[in-house]
């Protein structure tokens, strides 16, 4: 079963944005009270965060899938939408982030660093946040941002003071049990240390770490045995110990060719942090309880001094001699951390943008004879953004494009009508607003709604005025209505009139 994993490749995947909401505000007596949609919720990030209580990667191991919260849509009467939820990932101190292709994104050391390693996408904005002067009234919203999707690969380095480096079954773990009260698995056959081990030593007033990493063979820079996976464990290391067997059985190995063969792969090595044969190095020549072991110890002592190693003839078993390495190594730390001083605090760095830089770059199309590729971040977010069934959403990306200069600049490269023009993952055809290459932009009415001045309320006067009008129209209606009746009642009275004379006269 795996308990250590230092090195895994996460699938990282940050949260959509919410896209943005096209509405307009309706109630009794106002058909079109004016556009109300709300703009969509940001996407969660995906944030790395140094956590001292972790020591391994085995979770992504597990799950090497992760995905952060989307944004929610925007809806009308000004509600924005809510912003997806950040995802936080613990991971140990000393992990180093890199890129599929290798390049190095971030070296995590330190608790409570931080790292983004997705970034959420924008939410789209909504209808009442592109309202204008000229376009009272959009019929359209914008998208929300995909959140990016990348591999990350997460190697650990593992933070300790001092490393031990040595051949298998030279005894690393037996020392670094005597030393802290860590306990690694020891056995009597090599390669008995499969992960890195970890242990904190106090020596007077300065405490420390040790690292034991899987015993080294010729040809480990290469690849061979372990340790090309562990030697990455000792590359932040600020002392290594050379950990030499005395009283190996093997036919042509000794102290001396021991320490030969490691310096070399030492040496091979390709470190991101210096060479580690620039580090101050320690010989402990280990097994001296035995008396073979004490014997070869004092004949090779003159020759290690000589080139220039402190050496300590010890035992991890008696512990004979544990006590002078841990202090000869807790001075030489100390020392270090007292070269290095305090850690400064992290500066702000402003970059802004150039004077000259227009945000974006038009070059030719390999592949499309007469065609141009724009790349930059701001047209092709806008494209993203875009809903393409939705022909004023078109124009307002059309003029938002002219504006940044987009079409000045292909005209400028000759670019005729009709051209493909690539932005991001769409093609267009070239259809230019802007004029000739040495003329200004001028605005048009792409992508505007003209329903709000179609369709007004009339102001005070206005109403007062009709009011009259329809009450002077009400009152000569009356009039006439009476005048009619009065007449038809003395027809009336003429005819019955006419009637009593006729019967009179018969």
């Amino acid at each position: 079963m795996v308990n250590f994993v230092d090195r895994v490749v996460l699938h990282v995947t940050a949260g959509n944005g919410g896209h943005g909401c096209a509405s307009v505000h309706r109630e009794k007596f106002k058909p079109l009270g004016g556009p109300d949609g709300a703009n969509g919720g940001r996407g969660g990030n995906v944030v790395l965060v140094v956590d001292p209580q972790v020591h391994t990667l085995l979770d992504f191991h597990h799950h090497p899938h992760q995905k952060a919260g989307n944004g929610k849509p925007g809806a009308g009467n000004f509600r924005n939408g809510a912003d997806g939820g950040d995802l936080e990932l613990v991971v140990p101190d000393g992990t180093v982030v890199r890129s599929a292709s290798g390049e190095t994104l971030a070296d995590l050391t330190g608790a409570g660093m931080r790292f983004v390693v997705g970034q959420g996408g924008r939410g789209g904005l909504g209808n009442a946040a592109l309202a204008s002067t000229r376009r009272k009234a959009p019929g359209f919203a914008l998208l929300g941002e995909p959140g990016e999707t990348l591999d990350v690969v997460l190697e650990l380095k593992s933070v300790a003071d001092v490393g031990l480096v040595g051949f298998p079954s030279a005894g690393k773990s037996s020392l670094i049990a005597a030393l802290s009260a860590a306990r690694p698995k020891i056995a009597d056959y090599p390669f008995t240390t499969l992960v890195p081990n970890l242990g904190v030593v106090s020596a007077g007033a300065t405490t420390f770490t040790v690292a034991d990493v899987p015993g080294l063979i010729p040809g480990a820079a290469e690849g061979k045995g372990l340790g090309l996976a562990f030697l990455r464990h000792i590359e932040r290391c600020a002392v290594l110990v050379h950990v030499l067997d005395c009283a190996t059985l093997e036919p042509g190995r000794d102290p001396i060719s021991d320490l030969e063969a490691i310096e070399s792969e030492l040496g091979q090595y390709q470190s991101e942090l210096g060479d580690l044969l620039d580090r101050p190095r320690l010989v402990a020549l280990n097994k001296v309880d035995i008396p073979e072991g004490l014997e070869l110890a004092e004949l090779v002592t003159e020759e290690l001094t000589a080139r220039g190693y402190r050496v300590f003839p010890i035992s991890a078993v008696s512990h004979a001699g544990l006590r002078e390495l841990s202090f000869a190594l807790a001075a030489m730390v100390s020392e270090r951390r007292d070269r290095l001083g305090a850690i400064a605090p992290a500066r702000i760095v402003i970059r802004p943008r150039a004077v000259d830089d227009s945000g974006f770059t038009v070059r030719p199309d390999p592949e499309e004879d007469g065609g141009f590729i724009i790349r930059g971040a701001k047209p092709e977010r806008w494209v993203r953004q875009t809903q393409f069934d939705n022909d004023e959403a078109v124009g307002y990306l059309a003029d938002r494009l002219a504006r940044l200069g987009v079409e000045t600049e292909l005209a400028k490269l000759g670019a005729m009508p009709g051209a493909s023009v690539t932005i991001g993952d769409y093609v267009f055809d070239f259809q230019p607003t802007a004029g000739m290459a040495d003329e200004e932009y001028q605005p048009t009415r792409r992508g505007s709604d003209d329903r709000l001045d179609t369709v007004t309320r009339p102001n005070a006067d206005e109403r007062l005025a009709l009011k009259k009008s329809r009450r002077v129209s009400a009152d000569g209606d009356e009039a006439l209505l009476a005048e009619q009746a009065e007449l038809a009642a003395q027809t009336e009275q003429a005819e019955r009139a006419r009637a009593l004379l006729n019967a009179d006269g018969g």
